[in-house]
């Protein structure tokens, strides 16, 4: 089948499974999710959590690895989607009065990282924690330049630093604008939130977010940092991710580590943390919520936040976010439904996007 055939296919199915469930919750059955998953043509595992759902559930169909089923509890690189607890794990600091989100940066970054960025032309005393938050601080994104997927997957066993990264967003492109004028994607700019939340803890960045975040109050258990940390007793063996017929599994996590990425974690555990960021069981305080929401008078602040996209349907709000190797998670505050999928390859991220948009209620039948 083509990828068309099947999404129509699992939006129609995931709508009307969701209409019959009204009386109860407006989120599919699982009997639909299963036929869902079962039905995309790469390895897909989805959890719907949140005050919405009368109990949490998942499906999975496909394999994690030679003889391993993928189930709603194997663990995954999440990529991109770590950056919605880096974001996090800077508001919980400004909830506690250590951080200013309009401090600049200069004075609370590693020195070797300040004076790699004003070389290049960058103002570290304009661009501020909140630029970086937003994607407005005008860096260039090295983890989206196509040279930086060609030397990951050249050079597998490649030990990468902090410094290493940055610097080859110097390296690939000048400054691309001044701080605060438009939306640009920057995983750099979340490498040096790291370094900052690194700086004012005083521990590496993986415990300074597990502590911060309080993932043990959350029971997330199959949910790490590579490097930095080791699996949790009992969490299943991560998953093997490709990119179409290239296995990446393998390449060293020290490539997307620092704060752009980094954090493994299973579906069940990102959409069990997703609601409960969104329901006020991470803050202490609802104002931190609507500080992690703020939209700036950027170009292109509607679609992003601190750490979260943002997609608008007719009156509703939907939050968001994704990463790499093919993980997605939603939130719906109208229904209180948080829906986090994977899939094992990247090739099946569009049908996984149909998936999770049509069980959290985000898209239906055309």
């Amino acid at each position: 089948m083509k990828i068309g055939v099947v999404a129509m296919a699992l939006a129609a199915l995931i709508a009307a499974a969701s209409g019959e469930a009204r009386g109860q919750s407006p989120a599919p059955s699982a009997a639909a999710l299963q036929a869902a998953v079962e039905a995309a043509e790469r390895p897909t595992a989805i959890f719907v959590a949140g005050q919405g759902v009368n109990r949490p559930y998942g499906a999975a169909s496909g394999e994690a690895g030679p003889d391993a089923p993928l189930t709603p509890d194997t663990p995954l690189r999440l990529a991109s989607n770590t950056k919605t607890f880096v974001a996090a794990t800077a508001l919980r600091l400004w909830e506690t009065g250590r951080l200013d989100l309009d401090a600049p940066i200069g004075p609370l970054l590693t020195p070797a990282l300040a004076e790699l960025l004003e070389a290049d032309g960058y103002d570290t005393d304009r661009i501020t924690v909140r630029h970086l938050l937003s994607h407005s601080a005008g860096l260039y994104d090295h983890g989206g330049d196509p040279r930086f997927t060609q030397t990951i997957t050249a050079n597998p066993e490649k030990r990468w630093t902090r410094e290493d990264l940055v610097r080859l967003s110097m390296e690939y492109a000048d400054r691309q604008n001044d701080p605060g004028v438009e939306f640009r994607y920057s995983d750099t700019g979340y490498i040096l939130l790291g370094d900052i939340i690194e700086r004012l803890t005083g521990r590496d960045i993986a415990a300074a977010v597990r502590s911060e975040l309080r993932f043990e109050r959350l029971a997330l258990r199959s949910t790490w940092w590579e490097v930095m940390e080791t699996p949790p007793a009992g969490a299943a063996p991560r998953a093997r991710q490709w990119l179409g017929d290239v296995d990446a599994t393998d390449i060293h996590a020290s490539m997307d580590l620092y704060g752009g990425g980094g954090m493994v974690m299973s579906v069940r555990d990102l959409a069990v943390f997703t609601a409960a960021l969104f329901e006020g069981r991470v803050f202490d305080r609802p104002e931190t919520l609507r500080e992690m929401l703020w939209q700036g008078p950027h170009q292109g602040a509607e679609t992003y936040r601190l750490g979260i996209f943002v997609k608008r349907v007719g009156a509703e709000e939907f939050y968001w976010h994704s990463g790499f190797w093919g993980t997605l998670v939603y939130y719906a505050p109208a229904s209180g439904i948080a829906v986090a999928g994977a899939t094992t390859n990247q090739d099946g991220f569009r049908t996984l996007v149909t998936v999770v948009e049509g069980a959290v209620g985000v898209s239906g039948p055309e």
